[in-house]
């Protein structure tokens, strides 16, 4: 990648995974000079910014090559006049806040090129999924080093437009809680067939951890066909199927949750 100056704003648990995605790299040929702005940095960072040979919170602005904003989005206004000096016309500003529009991204930054990425909350260990949506000054090139810059999050998909990252943030952005809820959904319905609390939620909890890896090892392009392969005609699995696929199930839920999330963030956006 040809990047000489990579900036990075913020280190919590997102900005820590790039970063040690980043220092991971190094082995790769990923050199660039890399640049922290963080007020608060934890004790378990140190060793990643000493790989890297980060500069943290420098005090003369000078124009990045790229600049990753990995702030939470309440904090962005106090933060931007104190970045906007590392922005100059060819920098590009790779955000990661949720609801931060690409508009907002340019108006507060002055920056001409600009991308709003959506990851989710597996990142921090590498086994999230990010989409993102980027304005029309990049390249080919620029969006090979957008992919290269997010993959330590995990899987990296280039958005059609930026209407689409509002879709993105309510299923995969915000999925990780459905799939949280579904875990205790279990659990307490095991409670509720007489299993003891702690067992109930082992076993949801395994249950579901299982069906993820299997899914994610599985060379079937859907996850049907791996449903369909565990329901056998007449028993137990189907029995549960009949309910959870019913008109009024699970997949009619899903959609009205999902569409229910869509429209707070194109609110949040506004």
């Amino acid at each position: 990648m040809s990047i000489s100056n990579l900036g990075i704003a913020g280190a919590g648990r997102m900005g820590a995974a790039l970063l040690k995605g980043w220092a991971n790299a190094r082995a790769g040929g990923f050199s660039p000079k890399v640049t922290v702005f963080e007020p608060h940095l934890s004790p378990d960072i140190q060793p990643v910014l000493k790989a890297l040979d980060a500069s943290v919170n420098p005090g003369l602005a000078q124009p990045l090559d790229v600049l990753v904003l990995a702030v939470k989005p309440q904090t962005f206004a106090e933060a931007a006049p104190g970045l906007k000096g590392f922005v100059g016309p060819d920098t590009l500003v790779l955000s990661i806040m949720a609801g931060t529009t690409i508009a907002k991204l340019k108006s507060e930054l002055g920056a001409r090129r600009a991308v709003r990425a959506m990851p989710n909350t597996p990142g921090a260990i590498g086994k999230g999924i990010t989409a993102y949506a980027a304005s029309d000054a990049l390249s080919e090139a620029d969006h090979a080093q957008i992919s290269a810059l997010l993959s330590p999050l995990g899987a990296v998909e280039r958005a059609p437009d930026e209407a689409s990252i509002d879709a993105v943030t309510a299923l995969s952005g915000s999925g990780p809680a459905y799939i949280f809820l579904l875990v205790e959904a279990m659990a307490a319905a095991g409670e509720a067939e007489g299993l003891e609390k702690g067992l109930a939620m082992r076993l949801a909890r395994a249950t579901v951890a299982g069906s993820g890896a299997l899914l994610d090892a599985s060379p079937e392009t859907g996850a049907d066909a791996l449903r369909q392969a565990v329901t056998s005609p007449g028993g137990t699995t189907a029995a549960a199927l009949n309910v959870l696929m019913a008109e009024d199930g699970m997949t009619i839920l899903m959609t009205k949750a999902i569409r229910a999330a869509t429209a707070r963030a194109k609110e949040l956006g506004a």
